[in-house]
């Protein structure tokens, strides 16, 4: 065995440039595999990470999810906050509003979105993980006030808005009193394009006394997806509809994240994969090329009661230890790839940190799939020298 290795080492040594190339392709093949999978699940992180801290929320929307589509079926009533308030398990009960609405700013307008809710949970949901970068936050008796996303405030106009400015939402005034920071990724779909306002001040400006959306708070966690089915059966028995509310746990959201992080991740391993495949197709056209300048050496192994064993394993061997370099190679590059990528994630998306995790399973499956490239691209060469005949090898030289 010493003898193997010490020949395949010579062997891999004396074609340099090639065993280098050989390696390289390995490399990058695997780096591609651990910096995605690395930077996929440091992402399925900080999202569930965020999430983790609304773990006691039920969200219930007035519609059903279709794939990535949500149909919205209507609204909710006073009755069904009432029956929900009886249900044993909830804490507290917080109804909000929301629809389309046009804003003018200095005789300019523009379509928004209009949001209204009790202040208090508005400001857990939205301004503790958000931030606001001008003003404060409303108050229940802010009938005129509002609090504008960071879009609305440079996007939306020709002029910044800025606190104590005037606004007219649906020809009704109302004054700035706070402007959100830039919301993070989490947020900035629900923050930065819209305007917050009071219950009261919502219904009134959107003519409206229609509940669309309910948040339900829980005393124990490990009860909110029990909750959330009694919840649905209230609201659609209220209804006459079997699929009318859809109550989410954060637990489920969690779940359909993880599930879709999974196929990223797995598409990503795919993309990656063809790396491999230009890989396995280098290493196999290396050892064709070390069989045909090796054939008189093989020859002569033969010659002297090397059996088609020895001679297989020994190229086996040589692919297998190109395809080892080549694998560990690529975990040290794929961990740097993987911490650049998550440095440059954590700039882009400001507010949440993006700290790639590398786990060990990934490092060691890197490396055995790299072993497996090596051995099965390996195999075809070292039969065919295997195989060849040992008085026309060393005639060849």
């Amino acid at each position: 065995m010493r003898d193997a290795v010490l020949l395949a080492y010579r062997s891999i040594r004396e074609r340099k440039a090639r065993s280098i190339l050989t390696v390289l392709g390995i490399a990058v093949g695997i780096a591609a595999i651990v910096s995605l999978m690395s930077v996929g699940y440091g992402m399925e992180e900080a999202i569930t990470g965020e999430l983790t801290a609304f773990a006691d929320i039920i969200s219930v929307y007035p519609g059903k999810i279709a794939g990535a589509t949500y149909l919205e079926l209507g609204s909710f009533t006073d009755r069904d906050v009432s029956d929900l308030q009886r249900i044993g398990g909830i804490k507290d009960i917080t109804t909000m509003t929301y629809d389309a609405a046009e804003v003018e700013f200095r005789n300019k307008r523009a379509p928004t979105f209009v949001l209204g809710g009790e202040t208090k949970e508005l400001e857990s949901l939205y301004v503790e993980a958000v931030g606001l970068k001008e003003g404060r936050w409303l108050r229940e008796n802010d009938y005129k006030g509002c609090v504008i996303g960071d879009r609305v405030a440079n996007d939306f106009f020709d002029d910044v808005i800025h606190v104590n400015d005037k606004l007219l939402i649906n020809d009704k005034k109302f004054i700035v009193l706070g402007v959100f920071e830039k919301g993070t990724m989490m947020y900035a779909n629900d923050v930065d394009p819209n305007i917050f306002l009071t219950l009261r001040a919502a219904k009134d400006v959107l003519q409206t006394d229609e509940i669309k959306y309910i948040m339900a708070r829980v005393y124990d966690i490990d009860e909110a997806e029990e909750i959330a089915e009694e919840i649905k059966e209230t609201i659609n028995d209220n209804h006459g509809l079997d699929e009318f509310a859809n109550a989410m746990t954060m637990g489920s959201m969690l779940e359909q994240i993880g599930g879709i992080f999974s196929i990223i991740r797995a598409v990503l391993v795919g993309i990656a994969a063809i790396a491999l495949v230009v890989a396995s197709i280098g290493i196999m056209n290396t050892m064709l090329m070390s069989v045909m300048e090796r054939t008189h050496e093989i020859g002569v192994m033969k010659a002297i009661g090397a059996k088609n064993r020895d001679v297989l394993s020994l190229f086996l061997l040589e692919s297998s230890m190109v395809s080892l370099i080549g694998g560990a190679a690529g975990c040290l590059l794929g961990l740097s790839v993987a911490k650049l990528m998550s440095f440059l994630g954590s700039m882009l998306m400001t507010g949440m940190e993006l700290e790639a995790i590398v786990k060990p399973e990934v490092l060691f499956g890197g490396i055995a799939v790299a072993l497996i490239v090596g051995i099965l691209s390996g195999f075809y060469p070292a039969r065919k020298a295997s195989k060849m005949s040992p008085v026309e090898a060393v005639r060849y030289g």
